[in-house]
This record gives structure tokens, C-alpha cells and sequence, in this order.
């Protein structure tokens, strides 16, 4: 639970060196990451095997560096908790795991840290004013109190300072460009633009105060016009690529998000009539995108709590934690594709496409108007070729009949391209059962080889619950004896007596 150490090749008790016996001949590094992909919750940082050789034998031992357990988050292997009671592996108590749920975290807050060189003439007087203008819109109730506020004293009431002293977090928003070497050369928004082939045409690099320099960055985006044509009709609209909040919201949470000691960039590509990219240095702290989208609530752990209280306080994130959610529906509205997160190599990337990529999966959401927030983004998923559903989203997907196929080669049911009457998707769904089909005429096959003749009946019994939900039984029956009939007349099975199959090859 702590983290601690786990030595392999070591016999128990007796501490005689036997060296690794079997691991398919994985390599330590190959085994990392296969630890890594089954492990939920297991930390990537901390986490590493140390392989170590005896000199006179030769004999390969392997150690386990494993830290402690991530904040309130157990760790699962095979799908579960665990826990050690003596020399026994059980599953994990229900004490232990509210013992990790409840846990208190103390905060080592950089953005809180005191500055003790800076003062009030190392922060921007327009950027201050610009301060007090959005705590007033944030708080209408402290409009007459703000009035008669020195600067001391709004900045202590606006959770910028503490005590009147200076603050990581007063300076990263109101901070004087020429008071950036309290921080660091690397506190900075790059701003580039970028061709359709991926070629560089323009770029700024904005320092402090970050309240001010975002406008500067918005100024830069080209929000062009984006002419569409409207369903059923000749006539054509046209509409901003983003909207401004969509723009705003990706930015604001990565200069509340950024991991300010790894040196990093704040990141803004945009790559001309297509797509923004904002990019942030730094783990992401929730469980995934799904989770905070489907609570639609406050995140419970921020890496800089005093900086979120700050922007919250003038007006630059929201208040109940529901922006991602604002972003996703800003673009089901517009139709365009659900915004993709790319959450590894310790940083977090926002992709905002502005236009409609698949045309077919824009007639979904206009004919399909029941679906949920949840449902589009799955769909979307599903629809972009993502390998990433979790075992809990494609059960989820069956159950509501929006997903047939296997996995990973997912695609669309009929029950969600049915009511758009379009030719073309119904052809397309034809070719994915198709391929559906051959899957199932392989397991056939498989299954007779490894097992020997066997009956119909239990042929159908293996195959029947992996069929698509949206089949009735007798057209489930049907199915398998179709598979069999292709198979036997494609010369690969054989029917025998007591209603047994062959295989032949």
C-alpha cells in the first residue's frame, strides 16, 4: 500500500539465488509495460523493474521498484483490489479501500509559494485593474467593497496573495513581463500556425501577465467562417469554426493545470481551416475524460489549488467545474466531432476539430436526437477508429444495440444508421457485417479443429451469445446455420451422422 520493493529469482526464506525461471522470455522492460497495461491505477513514474546478474552463476534477478498507491486510487490487477493479510493474497477489504478513499492529502501547492523577493512593483498595474474588473463580474456581491480595496487588499481577497506577499500565482497572472525571472524562462503560451502539410508560418511566445496575454492569443487565432450546407435544403450557413468558449475553456484549464516545475511550454497549434491543438506539460488528475464529462462536477484534486482559486475568482475557469462538458456540447451543437484528448507521455493534448469530418456521423446526431452526451462520445469513438473503449464502455454500447462487430473492429448497428435512410451507410454496414460474418465462419472452424466433431447444438451454444443483441433467436439459429452451410459447400467442414461437424482441413 506504501510502495516497497518485490525481488524475483530470490527463493523465500532461504534467500538462495535461483535466478528467473519462466517469464516466456520477456525482457524486464517488455514485462514493465505489460504490468502497466493490466495494472489500473499503477504509477508509470514510479514504477520500474531493476535486473540484476550474479557474478559467479550468472543467474538473472529481477527488482521491482513499485511505488506507493496514487492518491485515493487503489490499484487493480485482473480487474480487482488486492491486499497482502500475512503471507496470503486476498481480495482487498472493504476497510482498506475506504481507508484509501478517505485519505487526506497535504499539498505541496507551488502555485501557493511565497515569492519573497517580489512585491507590488513586480506586478503589472493594467493587469491588476483587469483583475478587478472580472472579480466584480465573479462576485457582483462585492462590487461596493472592491471600491475602497488597496491593491494589498483586493489581492489578499482575491486569493492572489497570502498576507500581502507575493505569490507564484499573483505572478503568473498579473506578474510585469520583466519580472518573468521569478519564475522561470519557460512560463510562457507559444502560439503557432501551421499549414495543412504540417509547416510552420507564424508563431508568437507570450510571457506574464497571462490575465492580459491570452487576448493576444485569441487575436491570433483565425477564426474563419466555416459555410456549411443545411440538411434537405439548397441553401447554405455559415458560422465561426470555434466558439469562443471552446477557445477560452482548453486554454484557461492549462494554465490552471500546467505542471509548472517540468519546464514546459503552454501550447496553442492550430493548423489552418481544420483544428486546434492545446497542449499542457503534466499528468492529467481525474480518471479519464468520460468520468468528468459524465459527473459534470468540481474536480476533486488540483496539482495547483491556490492558482484554480485564483481564476476561478476572476473569472477565467468555472466555478462548478463543468467547462469540459460545455466544450463537448458547444460541438454536438455545431455537429462537429467530439474534442480528443491524448492524455500520455505526461501531458495533456486537446484537439478541437472546427468542421464537420464525417458527414454520415453528422445525419446521426440530426436523426438520432435521443442520444445522450455519453452515448455521442463513444459513438464517436467508435465512428474515429479508436481502439480505446474500456471493456465497461463496449458493454454499455451493446447493451444500448449502438455497436456490432468484434472487438477492436467495432462499427456502427443498424439501429443507429437506420433512420438516416442513407444508401451509402447501408452499404457500408453490409460490408461490415460481412466481415462480421467471416469472423464467425473462422471461429466455427477453429472450434472443430480443436475439439473434434461436435454437434450443431453445441456449436450453437458457443457462437449464439456472441452474436449482435439486435438478432432474434430463431434469426441467431438461422445465423450459425448459414456459417455451417457456407463453410460445408466452401469445402472446409463436413456434416457426419448424429448431427456432428467435421472439420476436413
Amino acid at each position: 500500500m506504501n510502495g516497497g520493493h518485490l525481488v524475483i529469482g530470490v527463493e523465500d526464506k532461504t534467500l538462495s539465488i535461483v535466478g528467473i525461471q519462466d517469464f516466456n522470455k520477456r525482457t524486464a522492460s517488455k514485462l514493465k509495460l505489460d504490468i502497466l497495461s493490466d495494472c489500473t491505477n499503477l504509477s508509470s513514474e514510479g514504477f520500474h523493474i531493476e535486473e540484476l546478474k550474479t557474478s559467479d552463476s550468472n543467474k538473472i534477478v529481477w527488482v521491482f521498484h513499485i511505488p506507493k498507491h496514487p492518491y485515493r486510487l487503489p490499484v487493480y490487477a485482473h480487474k480487482k483490489c488486492w491486499q497482502r493479510v500475512e503471507d496470503s493474497l486476498v481480495a482487498m477489504t472493504k476497510a482498506r479501500q475506504d481507508a484509501i478513499l478517505a485519505e487526506v492529502r497535504i499539498l505541496d501547492d507551488w502555485s501557493a509559494k511565497i515569492v519573497s523577493a517580489a512585491s507590488l512593483v513586480d506586478l503589472d498595474p493594467d493587469a491588476i485593474q483587469k483583475a478587478r474588473i472580472e472579480f466584480v463580474k465573479r462576485n457582483p456581491s462585492k462590487i461596493e467593497d472592491e471600491k475602497n480595496w488597496d491593491n494589498t487588499k483586493f489581492l489578499d481577497k482575491a486569493k492572489l496573495t497570502i498576507n500581502g506577499q507575493i505569490t507564484n500565482t499573483a505572478l503568473i497572472l498579473l506578474g510585469r513581463d520583466e519580472s518573468e525571472h521569478f519564475l522561470g524562462s519557460t512560463v510562457k503560451i507559444r502560439w503557432i500556425l501551421r499549414s495543412v502539410d504540417d509547416q510552420t508560418k507564424a508563431s508568437e511566445i507570450h510571457s506574464i501577465p497571462f490575465i492580459l496575454k491570452v487576448d493576444k492569443v485569441f487575436a491570433a487565432i483565425r477564426n474563419l467562417k466555416y459555410t456549411y450546407a443545411k440538411e434537405d435544403t439548397l441553401f447554405t450557413d455559415e458560422m465561426p469554426r470555434y466558439d469562443l468558449f471552446t477557445i477560452r475553456e482548453p486554454l484557461h484549464n492549462a494554465i490552471a493545470h500546467q505542471d509548472y516545475s517540468m519546464n514546459g511550454y503552454i501550447n496553442v497549434v492550430e493548423y489552418e481551416d481544420d483544428h486546434l491543438v492545446f497542449s499542457n506539460v503534466g499528468k492529467f488528475l481525474p480518471s479519464s475524460i468520460e468520468d468528468v464529462v459524465l459527473k459534470d462536477a468540481p474536480q476533486e484534486i488540483y496539482r495547483n489549488p491556490f492558482l484554480v482559486a485564483a481564476m476561478k475568482n476572476l473569472n477565467m475557469i468555472e466555478t462548478e467545474g463543468g467547462g469540459i462538458r460545455k466544450i463537448f456540447n458547444f460541438q454536438r451543437q455545431r455537429l462537429f466531432p467530439m474534442p480528443d484528448y491524448d492524455l500520455g507521455d505526461n501531458r495533456c493534448k486537446i484537439t478541437i476539430t472546427g468542421k464537420i469530418l464525417n458527414l454520415d456521423f453528422a445525419r446521426i446526431l440530426i436523426k438520432n436526437p435521443g442520444l445522450s452526451l455519453i452515448d455521442i462520445i463513444l459513438l464517436d469513438k467508435v465512428q474515429k477508429n479508436k481502439r480505446d473503449l474500456t471493456d465497461e464502455q463496449i458493454v454499455y454500447l451493446r447493451k444500448k444495440l449502438f455497436i456490432e462487430g468484434r472487438k477492436p473492429n467495432f462499427f456502427l448497428s443498424f439501429k443507429v444508421i437506420q433512420p438516416i435512410g442513407n444508401d451509402d451507410l447501408k452499404a457500408e454496414y453490409i460490408s461490415n457485417k460481412s466481415f462480421d460474418d467471416q469472423y464467425f465462419r473462422n471461429t466455427i472452424l477453429q472450434y472443430l479443429r480443436t475439439h473434434g466433431d461436435t454437434e450443431k447444438f453445441k456449436i450453437e451454444k458457443f457462437i449464439i451469445p456472441k452474436l449482435s443483441p439486435i438478432l432474434s433467436d430463431s434469426q441467431k439459429k438461422s445465423k450459425v446455420t448459414n456459417y455451417l452451410t457456407s463453410l460445408r459447400k466452401a469445402g472446409l467442414i463436413e456434416s457426419i451422422a448424429d448431427y456432428k461437424w467435421r472439420c476436413k482441413i
